[in-house]
């Protein structure tokens, strides 16, 4: 199968790092939205999108993320017999997503000429990255995970979310904010898949 992105896109990062934790092999194709390989793939030309071996589709990181846990069970990122904890993975996902989307808003919004730049919109979105900061700090506290007693899509889609933040708001100083989720990052850093996903 071949995993369409690029190496900046966070949520095509997720992808990745589930395809990588879980061992399936893959190839990482880099294309941009709207690139011919990412048309191709999915109708809206948006990255990531999943070819499978017999050609068909899958697109949307959360989509690709579902699927691909179905593959194997070692490990398992989303709770298959708990309801609860699988609606608690599925919300750090959702979180987590949320702070890439208000951080490719903001990121957008300051590639426009100063002037032309809406303070507004800067304001709300830089305003519920915080908040989700907030958020993910407290629901994380002193655990080693996320959720449970090891690895799942929440670590993983939080990963890469702050990878993103690294990224495009390098002066955010979310480490010193939130010492917490900085001991946690760090720690996930290191993992083969979160080093391989940067390559």
């Amino acid at each position: 199968m071949r995993l369409i992105g690029t190496l900046t896109s966070p949520y095509a990062r997720k992808a990745r790092l589930v395809l990588l934790e879980k061992n399936i092999p893959h190839d990482f194709v880099i294309d941009l939205p709207q690139g011919n390989l990412a048309l191709q793939a999915n109708p809206m030309g948006r990255i990531p999108a999943l070819i499978l071996d017999d050609g068909f589709c899958v697109f949307d990181s959360s989509v690709i993320a579902d699927y691909a846990d179905t593959l194997s069970d070692d490990p398992v990122l989303i709770p298959r017999m708990d309801p609860r904890a699988r609606l608690r993975v599925k919300r750090w996902e959702a979180l987590a997503d949320g702070i890439a989307d208000s951080a490719v808003v903001v990121r957008t919004e300051r590639m426009r000429d100063v002037e032309k730049q809406d303070a507004a919109t800067l304001e709300l979105h830089n305003r519920a990255i915080s908040n989700a900061l907030d958020n993910a700090s407290s629901l994380l506290g002193r655990n080693e995970w996320c959720e449970g007693v090891s690895i799942t899509l929440a670590d993983l889609a939080l990963t890469s979310a702050l990878v993103y933040l690294d990224l495009r708001q390098p002066e955010r100083d979310w480490r010193g904010a939130y010492p917490n989720l900085a001991s946690w990052f760090a720690k996930m850093a290191k993992r083969k898949s979160v080093i391989a996903a940067s390559s």
